[in-house]
């Protein structure tokens, strides 16, 4: 027998505009025995079928909703159907951009809780966050396998978000054979190299590339200071725009070092790089106490924050690091400077960002208010799923 989630009175508003989430506060009682990543049906308190989800007794998102069509089951057509539309709707993005690498399914946005997964060239690299979405594990291998039959599947669950769902981290090998890494993708007419197994999360960071061409409109003869580099993605494309010199500054050796590929198997000058490893809150104080400056600068730090109590810490760090960037910039350079902390929404980033400029004693004008490139769509019904937020500015 199905499990039954019954909620409180009037909790049941969220679900009738089809956010996808239940959380633990919301719930008046659970009938029958619901075990970890189990399919439940969900009920308002007078009666009222809601949806059918994923149950995680752990997490303070409870129930995790699959569909809102009380005729749709949850099994191999259902995972068939949402991957077959997420593809779909991201074939004009693929023709339009050249696409390698793009992201097929960003989980609840694309109707699948719990679920990311990237696709570079023939490998589908896995994400499974919710108890869900873990249960579901091989159906959903059956139905990628089924629809991308010439891909190996990799899955990158070593994550620590997991822990929440009380699930353990877990990589390696679903299906296929993974080719030689690090491997090429490629967007926009620049090649990138991602090592699936070893790189942060599916391995690159494909919600910029929007952002990384955005950055090459600012770049050509100008001296750029990519800072948290990673792999290279910005300095790539700043090179190929023509800038005078990149900088790219990361902690991660084995990132830089696909970042001097990278560079190289586009064919670029590689005298006008310079691979940093240092760390770049120190860097940028020294570099502002040598009077070392910059005509652009790129900030694309880690996410600050991973639950509300760290908010505030965020907020500090942020202000720092765009402080500190202003004061490198040459009057009149451009600062591209992003936050990925989701629980930071973009007024308050903005604020953050403005508060810097006065501190640092520079005038600061916004050009562009930038986002994650739209193959990571937002739920109309589900705005968590906007998370990447930037903005371009001149600094005086």
């Amino acid at each position: 027998m199905v499990a039954k989630v019954i909620l409180k009175k009037s909790r049941e508003k969220s679900l009738l505009r089809r956010h996808p989430w239940v959380f633990s506060n919301g719930i008046e009682r659970v009938e029958g025995h619901a075990e970890l990543g189990d399919t439940v049906e969900v009920y308002a308190k007078d009666g009222r079928w809601l949806g059918r989800g994923a149950y995680s007794p752990q997490s303070q998102i409870r129930v995790r909703i699959w569909t809102f069509d009380q005729n749709e089951a949850v099994d191999l057509d259902f995972f068939a159907s949402r991957i077959a539309r997420a593809q779909l709707g991201r074939e004009y993005l693929i023709e339009r951009d050249g696409l390698t690498g793009y992201r097929l399914i960003a989980g609840e946005s694309d109707g699948l809780p719990g679920i990311t997964i990237d696709r570079f060239a023939d490998v589908l690299v896995c994400q499974l966050l919710s108890a869900g979405a873990e249960a579901h594990r091989d159906t959903l291998v059956e139905a990628l396998k089924a629809q991308f039959p010439q891909c190996a599947i990799y899955e990158r669950s070593d994550v620590d978000v997991r822990k929440k769902e009380g699930l353990k981290p877990v990589a390696g090998l679903l299906h296929g054979t993974l080719p030689a890494q690090p491997m090429v993708f490629e967007e926009n007419g620049v090649k990138l190299l991602v090592d699936v197994e070893n790189g942060h999360k599916t391995g690159a960071y494909l919600d910029q590339r929007d952002n990384r061409l955005a950055a090459s409109r600012y770049v050509k003869g100008q001296r750029v200071l990519n800072c948290f580099s990673y792999s290279g993605g910005f300095g790539t494309y700043a090179l190929k725009a023509g800038a005078a010199e990149v900088v790219n500054v990361d902690v991660s050796k084995p990132a830089l070092a696909l970042a001097q590929q990278s560079a190289e198997i586009n064919e670029l000058d590689l005298s006008r790089l310079n691979n940093v490893d240092a760390d770049v809150f120190k860097l940028l104080r020294q570099y502002r106490e040598e009077g070392e400056q910059f005509d652009v600068i790129i900030l694309d730090p880690p996410k600050f924050a991973d639950n509300k109590a760290q908010l505030p810490g965020a907020c500090r760090g942020y202000k720092d690091i765009n402080l500190v960037a202003m004061q490198c910039l040459k009057p009149g350079g451009i600062l591209l400077t992003y936050s990925c902390s989701g629980l930071m929404d973009s007024a308050l980033f903005q604020k953050i960002v403005a508060d810097a400029a006065l501190d640092a004693g520079r005038d600061a004008q916004i050009l562009e208010k930038l986002a994650q490139a739209s193959d990571h769509p937002i739920g109309s019904a589900y705005p968590e799923g906007f998370y990447l937020k930037g903005l371009a500015l001149r600094v005086w």
